[in-house]
């Protein structure tokens, strides 16, 4: 039985020392790698082309008035952003979840939720977004952000979510 145990500490010893290798995908780290043609840390929210500046400074989410599906003026301009940020980084393509608040049945939500998503691809498409690379979901009520019986917690979770995936688009 020890020799089971040392056999699983002298691996747990392996595994975590090559896990501190700082250069281990060979990405010059330490040494002034990992920066964007702006001189921001790339994949950082200061890289224009990463995921994260999409969510952080453009917004991944459109918020929606009780029972509609109506962009509204503030998600049209998330969504300009949005658009922008798409048509210039052509290898990302983009799940939209349609959400709903906890008031009524979940089929209703549902189709809400499906409802938003698609008023937001329809925007996106609108402003030369290719339809091949938006695709729409709903979650209904099921995937709350917030979770109180308030106005405070139901606005937030009126929403469509933009979710991004890096995927090469061949023609």
């Amino acid at each position: 039985m020890t020799l089971i145990k040392t056999a699983a500490a002298v691996l747990l010893l392996l595994v975590t020392a090559a896990c501190t290798n700082p250069d281990r995908f060979g990405g010059n780290a330490g040494a002034g790698g990992g920066l964007d043609a702006n001189g921001g840390l790339a994949g950082s929210a200061s890289d224009p082309s990463s995921p994260v500046y999409f969510n952080q400074t453009i917004g991944d989410r459109v918020l929606f008035a009780v029972n509609t599906s109506t962009v509204t003026p503030e998600g049209q301009a998330i969504l300009n952003g949005q658009a922008q940020w798409l048509l210039t980084n052509a290898d990302y393509r983009a799940v939209i979840e349609g959400h709903a608040d906890e008031q009524g049945t979940r089929e209703y939500n549902l189709a809400l939720g499906f409802r938003r998503a698609n008023a937001v691809r329809e925007y996106l498409v609108s402003r030369g977004v290719p339809t091949d690379r938006l695709e729409v979901t709903s979650f209904g009520k099921e995937r709350p952000v917030e979770i109180c019986s308030q106005e405070v917690c139901y606005a937030q979770n009126r929403r469509a979510v933009t979710v991004l995936s890096f995927s090469a688009i061949t023609s």
